[in-house]
């Protein structure tokens, strides 16, 4: 049964009001400025979630700013805001071998610090929601591993995740924690500091740090190896999108977190969602892509929203 909603579309701006953060103070850097929900904008999106029975979540990346991992395009505090970088670009990394040199250097440094993150509130809930028999289906575009970390099963990694690692030439998966420990072989007397951490795990090093920084191959063909991530430049995989699809066509609304939906992969989605004119609710901090299709959009931070949320 489609699940029908009574209002129209609805803009909630934000006002403060007495409650504590749940966001430690340490990560506040990377989560852009915003005032507290209002108690009008959290019983909407209460009523939003109780009548849902098989509710379909894409999440993006404000849910894990408030785990201590940047985004890109938050105002302000995004990496493109902060520095003139850029992620890597999937052909680049194929085609170069220097890229690749200056890219796993870089990955190197900061692994220890990335791979420690870990689920904050808004994960959690998520978690609960699927638990206890609301959340059908959870999309994200989140490559960290944040969400499986919490437990999330009814989950698909649409733009893979860096916990894993590919191998271009024979398809094998591998672990990261085991490519660490191949790089702390093949570079025992290397070393550099690291900078500023970047979303996906690169940290800015200069490039004379990485220039005797050793590569491993494939320790079963040879080839080249590369995170388990849909690069930028890259497409996802069609058979991963028709899963994707199929797990909406189950559903009977769709909720937005923390994602501004400007990359098509996932913002695919919530078109498909408004042409079978299932209601759409969007939980993020500043504008998206999608606020034009949205029945309900809420301002606020992920994890102080959804914790107050029940799924009932």
């Amino acid at each position: 049964m489609q699940m029908r909603l009574p209002w129209r579309t609805l803009t909630l701006h934000t006002t403060p009001v007495r409650r504590a953060s749940s966001v430690p103070a340490s990560v506040l850097n990377f989560v852009p400025a915003c005032n507290t929900t209002d108690a009008h904008s959290l019983d909407l999106l209460q009523d939003f979630v109780s009548q849902a029975r098989r509710l379909f979540v894409i999440s993006g990346a404000g849910l894990s700013t408030e785990s201590g991992i940047p985004d890109y395009r938050s105002e302000g505090v995004g990496l493109y805001a902060r520095t003139d970088r850029r992620p890597m670009q999937h052909a680049e990394f194929v085609r170069s071998a220097k890229s690749r040199q200056r890219y796993w250097a870089r990955n190197f440094v900061g692994w220890p610090q990335f791979s420690s993150h870990q689920p904050n509130t808004a994960h959690k809930a998520l978690q609960q929601w699927e638990e206890k028999g609301k959340l059908h289906w959870l999309v994200t575009q989140n490559v960290d591993a944040l969400h499986s970390k919490a437990g999330q099963k009814r989950m698909t990694e649409l733009h893979g995740c860096t916990h894993r690692v590919l191998c271009l030439g024979c398809g094998v998966i591998s672990a990261r924690e085991q490519l660490q420990r191949r790089f702390v072989a093949l570079n025992p007397d290397w070393g550099a500091q690291a900078g500023a951490v970047a979303p996906d795990g690169d940290v800015f090093l200069d490039d004379e740090q990485v220039l005797h920084f050793r590569v491993p191959s494939c320790e079963d063909c040879g080839g080249i190896l590369k995170p388990d991530v849909t690069f930028f430049g890259d497409n996802v995989n069609k058979a991963t999108v028709q899963f994707v699809q199929d797990r909406l066509a189950e559903s009977d609304a769709v909720l937005v977190v923390g994602s501004s939906l400007q990359v098509y992969s996932g913002y695919r989605f919530v078109l498909a969602a408004s042409d079978r004119k299932l209601p759409i609710a969007i939980l993020n901090i500043g504008l998206t892509r999608a606020d034009h299709l949205a029945k309900l959009k809420v301002s606020g931070r992920c994890g102080e929203v959804l914790s107050v949320i029940h799924p009932f």
